[in-house]
């Protein structure tokens, strides 16, 4: 890999995903590990994949990503979004075709924090009458 790199982030959740992309064969390395060693669900790979496919780019780019916090499922998306906000960086005529498909779209639903005299963030303990 090159010194020189476009960088993106990307957040799922409370996962955060820094994703650099160098001029390469298509490698992918999450962590310091193969991302479909990483990643070892087939529909996790494909969720990472989809920008790269998207663009045509998946054998021209090697990407390295440091991903943190979250689930795998998380984390897998934030990657996604780091990936497409890099793709950018790369060649912005490619914003149509990546917004189009939703993936430079921040998706912001979190875990909702329980409340007080509840049993979880909404519902409620059982109530009886008599």
């Amino acid at each position: 890999m090159s010194a020189d790199f476009k960088y993106g982030t990307g957040r799922r959740k409370n996962a955060t995903a820094r994703t650099r992309l160098y001029a390469g064969s298509g490698e992918i390395v999450v962590n310091g590990r193969p991302f479909d060693n990483y990643f070892p669900r087939k529909s996790l790979q494909m969720i990472i994949r989809q920008p790269l496919v998207l663009t045509k780019t998946l054998d021209k780019i090697d990407v390295k990503v440091t991903v943190q916090g979250g689930g795998v499922s998380g984390q897998a998306e934030a990657v996604r979004h780091g990936i497409s906000r890099a793709l950018l960086e790369v060649d912005a005529s490619l914003r149509g075709a990546l917004k189009k498909a939703g993936f430079l779209t921040r998706d912001a639903r979190k875990k909702e924090r329980k409340k007080y005299g509840l049993r979880a963030a909404r519902a409620r303990y059982q109530y009886s009458k008599r």
